[in-house]
């Protein structure tokens, strides 16, 4: 079996850096202060990050209006600065990866400046320009994702121009040869400074119908959905031609070894995968937003996966992802209980899992007045919750975050997929009562436990899968355990202290956790044995039954 490449065998950690780490007490975060924490983020046991935009930027849209591909905002520092924090990364063994703005730039860049210049510029058509309608107007009902009309009248000129954003994000025309070399050009430039790889923002709206029809009315509109949803987003988005860029987007990372590309893509699972490829290798890993957008319950989530596991193309890596800078925490979507439930949820699925910077220790939405609401999308759709979820990170009093997280390696088998992952070493547990769980941990035993799949409701008989060292006796007094990991991996704080030693349903994992100082916080750590056992009942569709009395459960202290 083929060693996993990294992305298949990690964790990719989101910073946005705006918030994240403050270096030069401006109030700003910057790369400077990504770099100091890397320490922090290595002991996560994360294996990249993803810093959202970074660029020269206006910040109409906190730098997801990019003045120039191929520079450093000075907020966030200097190229030499991004230099730094790659080689630092690298040297901890981090990737590394950047966010790709490619769907449309900033008013302010010096392409869109020449472009409106006058009809004849050279750059005209590296943007949507489109004549009034025949009566006047925009050229379409189109409607801007941050609501009003998507068409933005420029006098000059007397034509309109495409924003899919706001107006100040003019759409580029990737339909246009010399506008698309050029922005593969901008991946060449970062690759070859050494990038690992890219998440590629709003890839589904990069190609918009050749001739601008009109897209239907939305018959299941209400306007509690927001503006933009009065119509089915037909023919500016999702169009056939935009599998033939993200094809070209990955012959320029093949050409680099290990690299990866990452498609923020909101689409149902069935067109979702057609971002995989259709007829050549398209992005490594469509983001899938599921855990998002679904309704926290047990059977939904059961029937979830199931479903999108089984759309999986042969050759697709599977991805999890459960928040990010534009919806609300899970901790305000859930609750701080169920986030943990969804944390573990997160880790235990197998594939790719990114995690949102903050989600780690269970950081919660923040109230913000809307007088000093500056982001654009939660101005416009105070529903969003941009602004309170791009809040600075909390670093003064936290507790030591949840252990290692790393993907399910070979010979785990979900018990929520009955899927194999790929990579050793691993225990499987056999269970009295029929179920299993299975064990994983680092190979350089400096974490021994990182992620669970559960499916166990008695005391615990274990048998190894291969690992690099042979078991060794537990000497565990409180269970049946006749083998574990190595020796060196062991629990660390005596014989008696074994994690296998109650039945392992949720509520023991969490408090697991919580004895462990892996959760979110001291009140937590405190209190956290009685509030999980709340958390076991909800997932009990997926197999996990509830836990019975048990000697020694929950007692262990670190």
């Amino acid at each position: 079996m083929n060693e996993p490449i990294w992305w298949q065998s990690g964790t990719i950690y989101q910073i946005y850096p705006r918030s994240f780490q403050d270096s030069n007490s401006d109030g700003i975060g910057d790369l400077r202060g990504i770099e100091s924490r890397l320490d922090d983020l290595q002991a996560l046991g994360i294996e990249a990050i993803w810093i959202s935009p970074i660029y020269p930027s206006p910040m109409a849209d906190f730098g997801y209006d990019v003045a120039d591909y191929t520079g450093i905002d000075p907020r966030f520092g200097t190229l030499d600065d991004f230099d730094s924090l790659l080689k630092a990364a690298h040297d901890r063994g981090l990737k590394l990866l950047l966010d790709f703005v490619p769907n449309h730039s900033s008013s302010e860049h010096p392409w869109f400046v020449e472009s409106r210049a006058s009809r004849d510029s050279p750059k005209r058509d590296w943007y949507i320009w489109r004549d009034p309608a025949p009566g006047g107007g925009p050229p379409n009902n189109w409607i801007s994702d941050f609501g009003g009309p998507a068409w933005e009248y420029d006098e000059a000129t007397g034509q309109y121009y495409y924003h899919a954003f706001l107006k100040e994000q003019p759409d580029l025309n990737w339909r246009n040869p010399e506008l698309r070399r050029a922005m593969l050009d901008v991946l060449r430039f970062w690759f070859d400074r050494g990038v690992d790889g890219f998440r590629i923002d709003v890839l589904w709206h990069m190609i918009k119908h050749r001739d601008f029809p009109d897209n239907p009315a939305n018959p299941a509109y209400t306007p509690a959905m927001g503006e933009m949803h009065q119509v089915l987003q037909l023919h500016s988005t999702d169009q056939p031609e935009v599998h033939g860029i993200a094809a070209d987007m990955r012959r320029v990372a093949d050409r680099y070894p290990e690299r990866v590309l990452v498609g923020e893509i909101y689409l149902p699972v069935d067109r979702l995968m057609h971002y995989y490829g259709r007829g050549e290798p398209g992005v490594h890993l469509p983001f899938n937003f599921q855990l998002i957008e679904a309704p926290w319950e047990a059977r939904s989530l059961a029937r979830l996966i199931a479903e999108y596991e089984a759309a999986l193309p042969a050759d697709g890596w599977p991805n999890w992802v459960l928040g990010n800078h534009d919806r609300p925490r899970a901790a305000t979507r859930f609750g701080v209980a169920q986030a943990r439930v969804a944390a573990m949820l997160l880790l235990t699925l197998r594939g790719t899992p990114t995690i949102y910077y903050g989600d780690e220790i269970g950081m919660a939405d923040v109230a913000i007045p809307r007088i000093r609401c500056r982001i654009p999308a939660s101005c416009a759709s105070p529903a969003s919750g941009s602004a309170a979820i791009r809040c600075a990170r909390q670093w003064h009093g936290m507790r030591a975050p949840m252990p290692a997280f790393r993907p399910l390696r070979r010979g785990c088998r979900s018990i929520l997929t009955g899927r194999r992952a790929m990579s050793p070493p691993s225990v499987r547990i056999r269970t009295r009562c029929g179920g299993s769980i299975t064990i994983c941990w680092r190979c350089d035993g400096r974490v021994p436990l990182c992620r669970w799949a559960i499916g166990c409701r008695s005391n615990a008989r274990a048998a190894c899968s291969p690992t690099n060292a042979a078991p060794a006796t537990n000497g565990c007094l409180s269970c049946s355990i006749s083998a574990t990991p190595p020796k060196a991996l062991r629990y660390p704080n005596g014989p008696r202290d074994c994690r296998f030693c109650s039945p392992p349903g949720p509520a023991t994992i969490l408090r697991y956790w919580a004895r462990t100082k892996a959760i979110f916080s001291d009140e937590d750590r405190d209190a956290g044995a009685d509030r999980m056992a709340h958390a076991a009942p909800a997932l009990r569709p997926m197999g996990i039954g509830d836990e019975p009395a048990h000697r020694g459960a929950g007692r262990t202290r670190s």
